[in-house]
């Protein structure tokens, strides 16, 4: 079996069901748009790439958007969501004895999580503000389960008089927004770039932990 199949078996649990000229289609949709993004992608390019008539596509979908959510929906709801939970509760669920091992624990494992799933964390990464459809299935599947366990934590480490005396949910938004931020800078905006990276997670650590530090 090829990647390409591999990968529709994952996505689609019947994609037995799905006739060879959908398999090309939804292939190409997700290459295109992972290179270009959803509005930049027009039909006849996937067309093209899949070896299709454009019609073609138009029989199965009924629109680009339709398309795209056929790609994105089993994506969060199979592959993302039950991935994410289960990888990223191997950190949220290990003690450790400081706020910034936490953080950097957080990093690298968001990074080989990234590094595995590229073209399909592009495309829910870029499509994601721009598709009110796509936010409600990340918050139902991904933030609610999550963010109850990092405010834990959280009080966990104030407790422990290691983070600053805030609201934990201000913490969290400015803690994942820099993370995000940073990954998002090395593998998405700029990944032709040379980067030290051992020293910009280091730096990132540094800068949230100035923040977060309470004043001695």
């Amino acid at each position: 079996m090829s990647q390409q199949d591999k990968m529709i078996e994952e996505l689609f649990h019947n994609a037995e069901e799905l006739t060879e000229k959908q398999k090309k289609i939804v292939a190409a949709a997700i290459e295109s748009f992972a290179e270009k993004g959803f509005a930049a992608t027009s039909t006849s390019e996937i067309a093209k790439k899949a070896g299709v008539a454009e019609g073609t596509i138009f029989r199965h979908y009924k629109t680009k958007k339709d398309l795209l959510m056929a790609i994105v929906a089993p994506t969060m709801a199979k592959l993302i969501a039950p991935f994410v939970i289960k990888d990223f509760n191997k950190v949220l669920n290990h003690d450790f004895d400081h706020f910034e091992d936490f953080i950097k624990a957080i990093i690298e494992n968001r990074i080989k999580f990234l590094k595995n799933n590229m073209p399909l964390f592009r495309i829910v990464i870029q499509e994601i503000p721009f598709q009110p459809e796509l936010r409600e299935q990340f918050k139902e599947h991904i933030a609610q389960k999550i963010i109850e366990r990092l405010r834990q934590i959280v009080e966990h480490y104030q407790a422990k008089g290691q983070i600053i005396e805030m609201p934990p949910d201000t913490i969290i938004r400015v803690t994942l927004s820099t993370i995000f931020g940073y990954i998002i800078a090395r593998y998405l905006l700029a990944p032709e770039e040379e980067w030290d990276d051992n020293t910009e997670i280091e730096r990132t650590i540094q800068f949230l932990m100035n923040g977060l530090s309470p004043e001695k």
